[in-house]
């Protein structure tokens, strides 16, 4: 990709935050809000919604971390499989690393409680695939691309899918943030946190659930850590980490960040592969 249209991507990006001037509001207001506007979205995953406060909130981002294998991605076909099934809405899958896989989607949807005939299962899948939007996305320019043409879409309230998107979801946002960090240039941290700003806008402006996930890093003594630095960790209203159990489904997740709940609290999850 050209650097002019690298540098076009970044201002459309630029434009994005420099148009966000929220402007003040009271408590009460942002109690309406809570209550009227941001509803929260069931993943499907008992232990998991119970931590996040009863599931992914409208209007906030959400990290999930962990290391490789732990079940983030499966967390992101379950979360979005599970809401197009409760006619919540459209979900916006933006895959980053071929990760996106139908034939997941159709074993968990058979996973889902039913009793439905074999017919009326297979509309059933088709309908909820109807309503999971894929996109594959390799680098943070075609990132940043992608939602100036959401910001325009929901701006102009036209439905895609034949429906309202409800959820986006990137898995994963560290392989297209990570690339460009590092070294003695700013450009990277400047896109990164672009990036974010925009995910929280469109998230609070439009009353959007963003869920992304994330890898792990070694940091300080050896021990894990999300990657993508201090400058990333700010910008989740919720950060979880999961991991997995050895040699078995079972999964814990952990709260590091949480605009309800308590830091350290932990649940155990279920996940199939």
């Amino acid at each position: 990709m050209c650097a002019s249209v690298r540098w076009q991507e970044a201002t459309q990006a630029v434009t994005l935050m420099d148009n966000w001037h929220q402007r003040w509001l009271t408590g009460v207001e942002l109690l309406q809000d809570i209550n009227e506007n941001k509803h929260l979205l069931p993943t499907g995953f008992e232990g998991l919604d119970r931590l996040l406060g009863g599931g992914l909130r409208q209007g906030q981002l959400t990290e999930i971390a962990g290391p490789s294998s732990s079940g983030k991605t499966q967390v992101c076909l379950y979360s979005a499989s599970h809401i197009a099934d409760k006619h919540l809405g459209v979900v916006m899958f933006l895959d980053t690393c071929n990760s996106f896989s139908p034939n997941r989607i159709a074993c968990i949807v058979n996973q889902l409680p039913a009793s439905l005939v074999k017919d009326a299962q297979e509309r059933r899948l088709e309908r909820i695939m109807s309503n999971i939007l894929c996109q594959s996305i390799f680098d943070i320019f075609a990132l940043l691309d992608v939602l100036h043409q959401l910001e325009l879409t929901l701006k102009h309230k036209v439905n895609i899918g034949g429906g309202k998107i409800c959820l986006l979801i990137i898995d994963s946002i560290s392989s297209l943030i990570g690339p460009t960090l590092g070294g003695k240039s700013s450009e990277g941290r400047f896109l990164m946190v672009s990036a974010g700003i925009v995910l929280k806008r469109l998230a609070n402006d439009y009353n959007l659930s963003v869920l992304v996930t994330n890898h792990m890093v070694s940091g300080e003594g050896g021990l894990l850590k999300p990657a993508l630095g201090e400058s990333w960790k700010t910008i989740p209203h919720i950060r979880l980490v999961i991991s997995r159990d050895q040699g078995s489904n079972f999964c814990t997740a952990t709260i590091l960040k949480h605009t309800l709940m308590a830091s350290g609290h932990t649940s155990k999850i279920v996940i199939h592969n």
